[in-house]
């Protein structure tokens, strides 16, 4: 018995000493744990439940020059609904759930209140912390909601929780599109959005965010939450009023000759400033949409456009003077394997005529004659002048996406004996649009090349951070005796060349025609045959100039691509838009107008004389004197009168909302009733009618804005 129990006892304690040394073995492994492991476990268990996430700033606005609104960004919310908030009770909830669920049903209008009350309650008694209401709910929306049942005690004591997202959109869509651009994950940055991203951006703010049932992210309080901050705004140099014009005077010329693409971009000669730039592309149903810039990324044979720099280099050079005579003869000649036609080839061509009225009339042969003749013996004496100039650099701009200009080298390839004459006129080359206006804006600024630019300002609120300077590239691409002569010449284009249907009697236009063959499998048409079938071939039509001729103050490109209605020279398919444009800007510019010396007006013309005035009444007085009245101004309330021979023109003078408006040549009681209604104050010096203005036409008025007006 006693062995027994022995037995017994031993077995008791060895059973014992194993609970023991399990329980040390469980005590160690805890403190292990707890004291080693622990950190690290929690750490892993936080990472996976608990993150710092990224707010997004609100990103800058972007404008025009006279801050109309390009790019915004406009906030979505989205909206959730914590139904076990402490704050809400079994009684508060079961007393609020019916009207909370008639108030979402009757502001969306997609469900029932019986729906949305089951939702509600199911949520509820899930336990869950943060349902989703509704995604992308519009802020007028969002502001009903903080008044609805529970949702109006806010987020602790109303479980009413919502996270702001923001829309990019451009409220004038189409104008400009693709120069704005924009910005998207995964896709290279577009216009002024991806140049100027930085300072658009602003900087992410930071939130608490832990990981809940569903693998939902739940803000955790706001006692760690760091702001963002907003994104810069840009104020570009757009006028939104020229750029509608451009956009609309291309659209008609490319849906009239059923063009694949085209481009128009508008320069301020002393600044580079961009006024207006529009890219347009045909789709396969015959509309037209901003799908890519042109102007900045594509590059072609420029055509006749380059005629000028071509013959700047060789009045430099000193190899001849615009008074030369050049034999250009019957509108063809063979040079090597190729021969080269003029435009009037079936008319038996130029014969002998001078420099200057080769670029008027746009003689291939003339000019391929200058340059063969002249730099056959050293070619790249040719190459190098126009590299002087600039022709073969970027702009360098701060969009993304701009081509490149290529112009050969002598020890190319492809270089061979017809380069030099092709090359005169504008083949075997490439250029952007832009890059061939900022040479064409140079020659209008007495020989300095400036740097195109598209952005004035960047401001932070109401405080200017930066300007953006006017950068000059090339101070002086050549001497002022030859910028003198070939300014003459361009004007001459337009007064007696191949563009007079753009020559108008209130300013004077100076510029170049661009008729172009593009190229297909590498023919230009070098054949007689291929001559007589231009028809089949496709074409490029552009024309680059300046306004007013005689004192520069834009300039301006338009390039359309293949037209294709068996018009394609670059005076009838371009030339239009450039006039229509260049309109726009002088009837809205104060500064372009001359002063008006009446007695010698009135000692001159038999036709009475009439102030700017209101359209319905100047027709009404003109059509009773029985005095031709002809007219552009189209459905206008305005006009500016100007006298002609035998009657009357009318151009449309535009009236800006919120704008100075111009009212120099009116009578003093149009000019107060158009002032007064712009909430400008008027104080009148003088008698008759309107001599000048204090406040320039165009500028933003300040509310209660003085401006004091001139009479004689």
């Amino acid at each position: 018995m006693t062995e027994i129990k022995k037995d017994i006892a031993w077995r008791i304690y060895i059973v014992y000493l194993a609970v023991c040394l399990f329980g040390i073995a469980i005590v160690g492994k805890a403190l292990t744990i707890q004291l080693i492991e622990g950190p690290d476990l929690r750490k892993k268990v936080q990472s996976r439940t608990l993150r710092d996430k990224s707010i997004k700033a609100v990103r800058g606005n972007i404008y025009s020059s006279d801050g109309s609104l390009l790019a915004t960004s406009i906030p979505i919310y989205e909206v959730r609904f914590d139904p076990n908030a402490d704050a809400i009770s079994d009684v508060l909830f079961a007393e609020k759930v019916d009207t909370l669920a008639w108030s979402l049903s009757e502001l969306f209008k997609d469900r029932s209140p019986a729906s949305y009350r089951k939702e509600l309650i199911s949520a509820r008694e899930k336990g869950a912390r943060y349902h989703l209401i509704r995604r992308k709910v519009k802020y007028t929306d969002l502001k009903q909601m903080k008044n609805f049942p529970l949702f109006r005690r806010g987020k602790y004591k109303g479980g009413f929780i919502t996270i702001q997202q923001n829309k990019r959109a451009r409220p004038f869509q189409i104008l400009a599109a693709r120069t704005i651009g924009y910005e998207r994950e995964d896709i290279s940055p577009v216009g002024l959005e991806g140049a100027y991203s930085a300072a658009l951006s602003g900087i992410d703010g930071k939130r608490l965010m832990q990981k809940i049932s569903g693998g939902v992210w739940m803000p955790v309080g706001d006692a760690d939450e760091i702001e963002p901050e907003d994104g810069k705004d840009i104020y570009t140099t757009i006028d939104v009023n020229l750029q509608d014009v451009a956009e609309n005077a291309l659209m008609k010329q490319l849906e009239k000759h059923e063009a694949d693409h085209g481009t128009v971009v508008l320069m301020e000669v002393a600044t580079g400033s961009i006024k207006a730039i529009a890219n347009l592309k045909r789709t396969s149903s015959g509309s037209y949409y901003e799908g890519y810039n042109y102007a900045i990324g594509e590059s072609t044979e420029p055509g006749s456009t380059f005629k000028l720099p071509a013959l700047i280099a060789a009045l430099e050079d000193g190899y001849v003077d615009m008074g030369d005579i050049i034999d250009c003869g019957n509108g063809s000649k063979q040079y090597y394997d190729r021969t080269m036609f003029d435009s009037n080839y079936d008319k038996g061509g130029w014969g002998k005529i001078t420099v200057q009225r080769i670029l008027e009339v746009s003689s291939n042969i003339g000019m391929a004659e200058i340059i063969t003749k002249n730099y056959s013996e050293n070619p790249q004496k040719f190459i190098d002048h126009l590299a002087k100039m600039n022709l073969r650099d970027q702009l360098d701009i701060e969009i993304e996406g701009e081509g490149k200009p290529y112009i050969k080298n002598t020890s190319e390839d492809t270089w061979s004996g017809i380069s030099l004459a092709w090359m005169a006129h504008g083949y075997e080359l490439q250029m952007t649009p832009l890059q061939i206006l900022t040479f064409y804006n140079a020659v209008a600024n007495g020989g300095k090349m400036v740097k195109p630019k598209f952005v004035e300002k960047i401001t932070k609120g109401r405080k200017v951070v930066e300007y953006v300077e006017t950068i000059v590239l090339n101070p002086r691409i050549c001497s002022k005796e030859t910028i003198d002569k070939v300014q003459l010449a361009l004007a001459g284009v337009v007064s007696n060349g191949t563009a007079t249907n753009l020559k108008n009697a209130d300013y004077k236009i100076a510029g170049k025609t661009g008729t172009a063959q593009i190229a297909k499998g590498g023919s230009y048409g070098s054949n007689k045959d291929s001559y007589k079938k231009k028809r089949e071939v496709s074409h490029q039509a552009s024309f680059a100039g300046y306004f007013p001729a005689d004192n520069p103050q834009y300039s301006c490109i338009v390039v359309i691509n293949a037209p294709s209605r068996n018009v394609y020279y670059g005076n009838l398919v371009a030339g239009p838009i450039f006039k229509e444009v260049a309109d726009k800007v002088y009837a809205n510019s104060l500064e372009m107008h001359e002063e008006l010396d009446q007695q010698k007006f009135f000692a001159n013309s038999a036709i009475p004389y009439s102030k700017h005035g209101y359209k319905d009444n100047v027709e009404q007085v003109f059509n009773e004197l029985g005095i031709p009245v002809t007219s552009t101004a189209g459905d206008v309330d305005w006009v500016v009168t100007s006298t002609q021979a035998k009657g009357v023109k009318l151009a449309p003078r535009i009236v800006r909302d919120n704008l100075v408006p111009n009212v120099v040549g009116m009578g003093l009681r149009d000019a107060i009733y158009l002032l007064e209604n712009q909430g400008l104050r008027v104080k009148v010096n003088g008698a008759g009618m309107v001599k000048s203005q204090s406040l320039k036409s165009g500028e933003k008025i300040q509310k209660g804005q003085q401006i004091q007006i001139e009479l004689s």
